[in-house]
């Protein structure tokens, strides 16, 4: 056998050789690096309205739990105190400490509030401005669509009228739609519910 085909054998690689791994090994590199940037680019709308609508279900929750507790006042007021499309005011033991807090929730532009607040004194006197503030929902695209978030109806089932005291209102339902970019797909995700006002309901 030719000695020198075993010592060019035994040699390592060529520059040429090297030159050629390194390239490779780049276009590699920045195939897969470009590959991952381009699947979060692309996803990063879905993951964010995903995390939006995670964050929106929580606060839902707490929003119609609230509304199934709401009592009469430390001050003997009727439970619901003012409601609107985007906007509801009412008392209720959040804390369960017996002693009931006024509550408002109120959609300020796409963000939805609740507002705590507390009474003080004997006889009682509620707080003007709120103890707690909490968000409970963004991106909240109602009002983009003219579509209420709170609707109401009475002891019947039938919604209440511009005219219906509060004090007719037995239910209330609950419909957010969450969006954090309303130009753009997968499209708006809406939460609903509804509640009814369980130490109004006669009859029990």
């Amino acid at each position: 056998m030719d000695m020198s085909l075993i010592t060019n054998l035994k040699k390592g690689m060529t520059l040429v050789e090297l030159i050629v791994v390194v390239a490779l090994f780049t276009l590699l590199s920045l195939a897969i690096t470009n590959s991952i940037d381009s699947f979060y680019k692309f996803n990063a709308y879905t993951i964010a309205q995903s995390y939006q609508v995670s964050e929106a279900r929580r606060g839902f929750q707490i929003l119609i739990r609230d509304i199934r507790e709401m009592t009469y006042a430390d001050d003997g007021a009727f439970p619901l105190i003012a409601r609107a499309s985007t906007t509801i005011s009412f008392y209720s033991d959040i804390d369960r400490d017996d002693s009931v807090e006024l509550i408002e929730y109120e959609l300020a532009s796409t963000t939805l509030y609740k507002y705590i607040y507390d009474a003080a004194g004997s006889p009682p006197v509620y707080n003007t401005s709120p103890s707690e503030t909490i968000v409970i929902s963004r991106y909240v695209q109602n009002d983009l669509q003219d579509i209420e978030i709170f609707s109401y109806f009475n002891e019947n089932g039938m919604s209440a009228t511009s005219t219906t005291l509060v004090t007719d209102i037995r239910y209330v339902g609950v419909n957010l739609i969450i969006n954090i970019d309303p130009v753009r797909d997968p499209g708006e995700f809406s939460l609903r519910s509804s509640a009814s006002l369980r130490n109004l309901i006669e009859n029990l």
